[in-house]
């Protein structure tokens, strides 16, 4: 043992965070091994030190017995360096032995800021993997819950757990996802994003693949039969497969009526639909299809743009990339600095670019609708998409009008009906169409009496009955 830990001392000389200490007891000598960063020295200190020299000689062939722990475990010589990244303290005698002793690195259990919840639960994921699983565990007090436990990166071993439900999961659907976890090649993973990268699906500007901060979000997927990943270090939680549909409905959607919850979806639907198109349509009506509008708007949007030096398409575009610049800024810059970032931007593209005769008043305000419609979503990568989408149409609109605008059309529907999410359809239940499902898509029905689950995610399909 004694040429291992030298062997060790030698490995680690320039890290000034790995502790070495050598303790006599008797004839004996016991070597521990642990990292000060990672460890707690009142712990070490208090419930380490203290026993072993109180120990005698022919007692340490039975230090199991002698310094108990919940979580202490005999190991290998080839585990020791891993388990001591872990915050573990390594015990070198007759044995080797591995005794937890984490120090607190984390922020402990905050309230949500990333997806505002208006009346259900506050508590949201922290960076410790233990906690994250715990949050959940609390909601779903079921043996079925299943949490296997992996590591991800040649350099960082980061530690992440499949989360199932073990009696609604779809087997194949499982398997699926640790075959392509099990492919995964890569250094190190610092976030979850990491992974989310490896999994979802390519070629598509549309998220396949969800992330989320909302413990309460996380079991409600879980009860579905869909599978969430937990990734260590990290405090967003992977669910999957996700649906186009799944970024319509928030949470919240079911701490309140329905029929209220019905009206807001459908806000959300036409908030979607305004956000791709309305730059788009105002250039087509604009360049191409006149006749679409009266004649004294046409007239007035016509006067309005007498002035502005730039084609409609060039106008539009600048105030896009503009309300894009200025959005980011506001995403980087500190709260105060931000909220003074917002005002100036706003009164610059506003008032002063309208007065100077480059921007006229009628695209700020179809701009403005355009991406404040967008905001609706809590989903930064579902933001970027209907983004890109916007680009896209109002160049097609500009090109052919309405005709474009057609054209694109079908190309985003066949675009969205080709998409898979772990070789699940992305438009379902729509396409292809489910009648039960219909009950909590747009228009939410009370549907306390359902009786079965969804049969794209299930292998069990009847609710209340295990398989």
């Amino acid at each position: 043992m004694e040429n291992y830990v030298k062997k060790l001392e030698k490995k680690f000389k320039l890290n000034g965070d790995y502790i070495f200490k050598k303790i006599k007891i008797g004839r004996k000598t016991v070597y521990l091994v642990f990292n000060e960063v990672l460890t707690s020295s009142d712990y070490v200190n208090d419930f380490i030190l203290k026993r072993l020299t109180k120990v005698k000689a022919k007692d340490l062939a039975n230090l199991m017995n002698i310094l108990p722990d919940a979580n202490m475990k005999e190991i290998k010589k080839e585990e020791a360096i891993d388990y001591m990244h872990k915050g573990y303290i390594i015990i070198f005698t007759q044995n080797i032995i591995a005794i937890e002793a984490k120090a607190s690195l984390d922020r402990g259990v905050s309230a949500i800021e990333s997806e505002l919840s208006i009346k259900g639960p506050k508590d949201a994921f922290s960076e410790n993997f233990n906690t994250n699983l715990g949050l959940i565990r609390r909601r779903i007090k079921s043996a079925n819950l299943i949490a296997e436990r992996e590591e991800v990166g040649k350099s960082t071993k980061t530690s992440i757990g499949i989360l199932y439900m073990s009696d609604i999961v779809n087997g194949d659907l499982l398997q699926q996802v640790k075959n392509k976890l099990k492919t995964i090649d890569i250094d190190g993973i610092m976030d979850a994003t990491y992974l989310r990268e490896n999994l979802e699906a390519h070629r598509t500007f549309f998220p396949t693949i969800s992330s989320t901060e909302r413990p309460d979000k996380v079991s409600m997927a879980l009860l579905e039969g869909k599978i969430a990943i937990i990734v260590d270090m990290s405090p967003y939680v992977l669910i999957m497969p996700t649906f186009l549909i799944d970024y319509f409905h928030t949470v919240d959607d079911y701490y309140q009526k329905p029929i209220n919850i019905s009206f807001i979806r459908i806000i959300r639907l036409l908030a979607f639909l305004m956000a791709i198109f309305t730059p788009a349509f105002y250039l087509a009506v604009t360049t191409h299809n006149f006749d679409l509008i009266p004649l004294d708007l046409l007239l007035s949007l016509k006067a309005q743009r007498e002035s502005v030096p730039f084609p409609a398409l060039i106008e539009a575009m600048i105030m896009s990339i503009s309300f894009e610049v200025l959005r980011e800024s506001d995403i980087r810059m500190s709260s105060t600095t931000g909220s003074a970032v917002s005002i100036l931007g706003g009164l610059i593209l506003g008032d002063a670019a309208v007065s100077a005769g480059i921007i006229s008043p009628i695209m700020i305000i179809v701009i403005a609708i355009s991406a404040i419609s967008g905001l609706v979503f809590p989903s930064i990568e579902l933001v970027s998409a209907i983004r890109w989408w916007r680009f896209i149409m109002m160049i097609l609109a500009t090109m052919a009008g309405m005709w474009g605008i057609l054209l694109g059309t079908v190309i985003l529907f066949i675009h969205l009906y080709l998409l898979k999410s772990l070789g699940k359809p992305y438009l379902y239940p729509f396409l292809p169409f489910n009648k039960l499902e219909q009950k909590d898509a747009i228009i939410k029905v009370n549907n306390r009496g359902e009786k079965y689950r969804n049969p794209l995610l299930s292998a069990n399909r009847k609710r209340g009955h295990y398989r």
